[in-house]
Protein backbone atom coordinates (compact mmCIF):
# COMPACT_ATOMS: atom_id res chain seq x y z
CA UNK A 1 0.00 0.00 0.00
CA UNK A 2 1.37 3.54 -0.87
CA UNK A 3 2.45 5.92 1.59
CA UNK A 4 0.60 9.21 1.97
CA UNK A 5 3.41 10.44 4.44
CA UNK A 6 7.08 9.89 4.32
CA UNK A 7 9.41 11.42 7.15
CA UNK A 8 13.25 11.12 6.25
CA UNK A 9 16.02 12.22 8.37
CA UNK A 10 14.12 15.11 10.40
CA UNK A 11 15.78 17.79 12.48
CA UNK A 12 14.67 20.36 14.42
CA UNK A 13 16.88 22.39 16.30
CA UNK A 14 15.91 25.26 18.70
CA UNK A 15 17.89 28.64 19.31
CA UNK A 16 18.25 29.05 22.53
CA UNK A 17 20.50 31.67 24.77
CA UNK A 18 22.65 28.79 25.57
CA UNK A 19 22.63 27.79 21.65
CA UNK A 20 21.28 25.30 19.28
CA UNK A 21 19.29 23.06 21.06
CA UNK A 22 17.71 19.74 19.18
CA UNK A 23 14.20 18.82 19.66
CA UNK A 24 14.52 16.11 16.98
CA UNK A 25 16.95 14.17 15.79
CA UNK A 26 17.37 11.79 12.34
CA UNK A 27 13.53 11.01 12.44
CA UNK A 28 12.06 8.88 9.68
CA UNK A 29 9.14 6.43 9.10
CA UNK A 30 6.16 5.96 6.76
CA UNK A 31 2.52 5.90 7.54
CA UNK A 32 0.53 4.04 4.84
CA UNK A 33 -3.11 4.96 3.61
CA UNK A 34 -5.28 3.45 5.26
CA UNK A 35 -3.34 2.67 8.61
CA UNK A 36 -3.87 4.41 12.14
CA UNK A 37 0.09 5.09 13.29
CA UNK A 38 0.67 6.17 16.92
CA UNK A 39 3.62 7.75 18.28
CA UNK A 40 4.02 7.93 21.81
CA UNK A 41 6.86 9.76 24.30
CA UNK A 42 6.73 11.47 27.51
CA UNK A 43 5.38 15.34 27.37
CA UNK A 44 8.63 17.40 25.94
CA UNK A 45 9.71 14.23 23.57
CA UNK A 46 9.79 16.09 20.66
CA UNK A 47 5.55 14.87 19.72
CA UNK A 48 3.95 18.14 18.58
CA UNK A 49 6.96 19.37 17.24
CA UNK A 50 6.72 16.24 14.75
CA UNK A 51 3.19 16.98 13.95
CA UNK A 52 3.95 20.96 13.49
CA UNK A 53 6.27 20.28 10.69
CA UNK A 54 4.50 17.55 8.98
CA UNK A 55 1.17 20.11 8.53
CA UNK A 56 3.92 22.18 7.30
CA UNK A 57 2.98 25.02 10.23
CA UNK A 58 6.93 24.82 10.84
CA UNK A 59 10.35 24.16 8.87
CA UNK A 60 12.73 21.12 10.06
CA UNK A 61 16.02 22.38 10.30
CA UNK A 62 16.89 19.40 8.12
CA UNK A 63 15.37 16.49 6.49
CA UNK A 64 12.45 15.93 4.23
CA UNK A 65 8.26 15.54 4.70
CA UNK A 66 6.07 14.29 1.75
CA UNK A 67 2.74 14.07 1.46
CA UNK A 68 1.84 11.72 -1.76
CA UNK A 69 5.15 12.11 -2.71
CA UNK A 70 5.43 15.68 -3.18
CA UNK A 71 8.25 17.52 -0.73
CA UNK A 72 6.82 20.22 1.33
CA UNK A 73 10.47 21.81 1.43
CA UNK A 74 10.44 22.45 -1.83
CA UNK A 75 6.85 24.14 -2.33
CA UNK A 76 6.00 27.92 -1.96
CA UNK A 77 4.86 29.17 1.15
CA UNK A 78 1.30 29.37 -0.95
CA UNK A 79 1.93 25.70 -1.74
CA UNK A 80 2.78 24.44 1.62
CA UNK A 81 -0.81 26.11 3.11
CA UNK A 82 -2.72 24.74 -0.46
CA UNK A 83 -1.33 20.99 0.15
CA UNK A 84 -2.05 21.16 4.19
CA UNK A 85 -5.98 22.38 3.10
CA UNK A 86 -6.36 19.89 0.40
CA UNK A 87 -3.86 17.09 2.64
CA UNK A 88 -4.54 17.51 6.40
CA UNK A 89 -7.29 17.47 9.51
CA UNK A 90 -6.18 18.40 12.54
CA UNK A 91 -7.32 17.84 15.91
CA UNK A 92 -6.09 19.56 18.83
CA UNK A 93 -5.93 19.06 22.55
CA UNK A 94 -7.55 21.93 23.14
CA UNK A 95 -10.27 22.00 20.70
CA UNK A 96 -9.68 25.00 19.36
CA UNK A 97 -13.32 26.04 18.21
CA UNK A 98 -14.09 29.43 17.86
CA UNK A 99 -16.52 30.50 20.86
CA UNK A 100 -18.68 32.70 18.58
CA UNK A 101 -19.18 30.45 16.56
CA UNK A 102 -22.13 27.45 16.85
CA UNK A 103 -21.59 24.16 16.42
CA UNK A 104 -22.53 23.84 13.01
CA UNK A 105 -20.89 26.52 12.06
CA UNK A 106 -17.22 25.82 13.18
CA UNK A 107 -17.44 22.33 11.33
CA UNK A 108 -18.20 24.06 8.29
CA UNK A 109 -14.97 26.37 8.29
CA UNK A 110 -12.97 23.87 6.56
CA UNK A 111 -14.92 24.41 3.92
CA UNK A 112 -15.38 28.60 3.93
CA UNK A 113 -11.80 28.33 4.11
CA UNK A 114 -11.52 26.55 0.68
CA UNK A 115 -13.70 28.57 -0.63
CA UNK A 116 -17.06 26.66 -0.71
CA UNK A 117 -20.41 27.65 0.74
CA UNK A 118 -20.79 25.65 3.93
CA UNK A 119 -24.54 26.45 3.65
CA UNK A 120 -24.82 24.42 0.72
CA UNK A 121 -23.91 21.12 2.21
CA UNK A 122 -25.47 21.74 5.45
CA UNK A 123 -27.00 18.07 5.24
CA UNK A 124 -23.89 16.52 4.76
CA UNK A 125 -23.07 18.88 7.88
CA UNK A 126 -25.56 17.16 10.25
CA UNK A 127 -24.86 14.01 8.87
CA UNK A 128 -21.95 14.11 10.28
CA UNK A 129 -22.59 15.78 13.52
CA UNK A 130 -25.20 12.67 13.93
CA UNK A 131 -22.13 10.19 13.28
CA UNK A 132 -20.41 11.24 16.36
CA UNK A 133 -23.96 11.77 18.38
CA UNK A 134 -24.32 15.62 18.80
CA UNK A 135 -26.44 16.63 16.33
CA UNK A 136 -28.83 17.72 18.92
CA UNK A 137 -26.04 20.65 19.93
CA UNK A 138 -25.86 21.95 15.84
CA UNK A 139 -27.03 25.30 17.26
CA UNK A 140 -24.69 24.93 20.28
CA UNK A 141 -21.90 27.51 21.27
CA UNK A 142 -18.71 25.70 22.54
CA UNK A 143 -19.09 27.22 26.13
CA UNK A 144 -22.57 25.01 26.11
CA UNK A 145 -20.26 21.78 26.08
CA UNK A 146 -18.48 19.26 27.74
CA UNK A 147 -15.19 18.67 26.76
CA UNK A 148 -15.85 15.30 24.83
CA UNK A 149 -18.22 17.23 22.94
CA UNK A 150 -16.46 19.51 21.82
CA UNK A 151 -13.62 17.11 20.73
CA UNK A 152 -15.98 15.47 18.91
CA UNK A 153 -17.01 18.48 17.62
CA UNK A 154 -13.39 19.14 16.67
CA UNK A 155 -12.89 15.38 14.66
CA UNK A 156 -16.03 16.26 12.71
CA UNK A 157 -14.56 19.43 11.89
CA UNK A 158 -11.50 17.94 10.91
CA UNK A 159 -13.57 15.36 8.88
CA UNK A 160 -15.82 18.10 6.92
CA UNK A 161 -13.01 18.79 4.45
CA UNK A 162 -12.63 15.37 3.25
CA UNK A 163 -8.63 15.70 3.82
CA UNK A 164 -7.37 12.13 3.90
CA UNK A 165 -4.84 12.35 6.69
CA UNK A 166 -5.88 13.53 10.51
CA UNK A 167 -3.03 14.41 12.61
CA UNK A 168 -4.23 14.33 16.89
CA UNK A 169 -2.07 15.86 19.16
CA UNK A 170 -3.26 14.69 22.72
CA UNK A 171 -6.83 14.60 21.70
CA UNK A 172 -7.91 12.57 25.12
CA UNK A 173 -5.41 14.86 27.11
CA UNK A 174 -8.38 17.22 28.76
CA UNK A 175 -11.45 15.02 29.06
CA UNK A 176 -12.74 12.08 31.18
CA UNK A 177 -11.50 8.34 31.09
CA UNK A 178 -15.62 7.91 29.66
CA UNK A 179 -15.15 10.55 27.42
CA UNK A 180 -11.48 10.00 25.88
CA UNK A 181 -12.79 6.14 25.27
CA UNK A 182 -15.63 7.44 23.26
CA UNK A 183 -13.20 9.51 21.00
CA UNK A 184 -10.74 7.00 20.58
CA UNK A 185 -13.83 4.90 19.29
CA UNK A 186 -14.40 7.44 16.42
CA UNK A 187 -11.08 7.94 15.57
CA UNK A 188 -10.99 3.92 15.13
CA UNK A 189 -14.29 4.27 12.55
CA UNK A 190 -12.60 6.65 10.91
CA UNK A 191 -9.70 4.65 9.77
CA UNK A 192 -11.93 1.46 9.27
CA UNK A 193 -15.27 2.91 7.77
CA UNK A 194 -13.52 5.91 5.80
CA UNK A 195 -10.18 4.31 4.98
CA UNK A 196 -9.05 7.38 6.33
CA UNK A 197 -5.10 7.82 7.76
CA UNK A 198 -4.83 8.69 11.16
CA UNK A 199 -1.50 9.52 13.08
CA UNK A 200 -1.69 10.52 16.65
CA UNK A 201 0.59 11.28 19.03
CA UNK A 202 0.05 10.60 22.91
CA UNK A 203 1.22 9.55 26.32
CA UNK A 204 -1.76 7.26 27.17
CA UNK A 205 -1.05 3.50 27.07
CA UNK A 206 -5.19 3.04 26.77
CA UNK A 207 -5.23 5.33 23.74
CA UNK A 208 -2.01 3.77 21.51
CA UNK A 209 -3.94 0.36 21.50
CA UNK A 210 -6.32 1.51 19.32
CA UNK A 211 -3.22 1.97 16.66
CA UNK A 212 -2.20 -0.49 14.09
CA UNK A 213 1.47 0.43 14.65
CA UNK A 214 3.09 2.51 17.57
CA UNK A 215 6.56 4.09 17.35
CA UNK A 216 8.34 5.34 20.59
CA UNK A 217 9.78 8.93 20.65
CA UNK A 218 12.23 9.23 23.28
CA UNK A 219 14.66 12.53 23.66
CA UNK A 220 13.88 13.76 20.16
CA UNK A 221 14.63 10.02 18.40
CA UNK A 222 12.58 7.06 17.39
CA UNK A 223 13.52 3.78 19.12
CA UNK A 224 13.62 1.20 16.41
CA UNK A 225 13.66 -1.43 18.79
CA UNK A 226 10.65 -1.27 20.76
CA UNK A 227 8.10 -0.64 18.00
CA UNK A 228 4.85 -1.99 18.15
CA UNK A 229 2.04 -3.79 16.15
CA UNK A 230 -0.26 -6.66 15.70
CA UNK A 231 -0.54 -8.22 19.46
CA UNK A 232 1.97 -6.44 21.04
CA UNK A 233 -0.64 -3.76 20.70
CA UNK A 234 -2.15 -3.98 24.12
CA UNK A 235 -1.76 -2.16 27.51
CA UNK A 236 0.48 -4.52 29.18
CA UNK A 237 2.27 -4.51 26.25
CA UNK A 238 2.62 -0.94 25.17
CA UNK A 239 3.65 -0.96 29.16
CA UNK A 240 6.31 -3.13 29.01
CA UNK A 241 8.02 -1.10 26.24
CA UNK A 242 8.20 2.17 28.18
CA UNK A 243 9.67 0.29 31.45
CA UNK A 244 12.12 -0.74 28.64
CA UNK A 245 12.89 2.35 27.21
CA UNK A 246 12.96 3.81 31.00
CA UNK A 247 9.71 6.19 30.46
Amino acid sequence: MAAILEVRGLYKFFETSEGRVPCLRDVSFDVEEGHFVCVMGPSGSGKTTLLHLISGLDAPSAGSILLHGRDLAKLSERGRTLERRRTIGYVFQFFNLLANLDVLENVGLPLAIQGQRPGARRRELMELLERFGIADKHASYPHQLSGGEMQRVSIARALAGEQPLLLCDEPTGNLSQKAGLRVMEALRRICDEDRRTVLLVTHNPRDATFADRVLFLVDGQLDGEHGLRGPGLTVEGIHAALAALHI
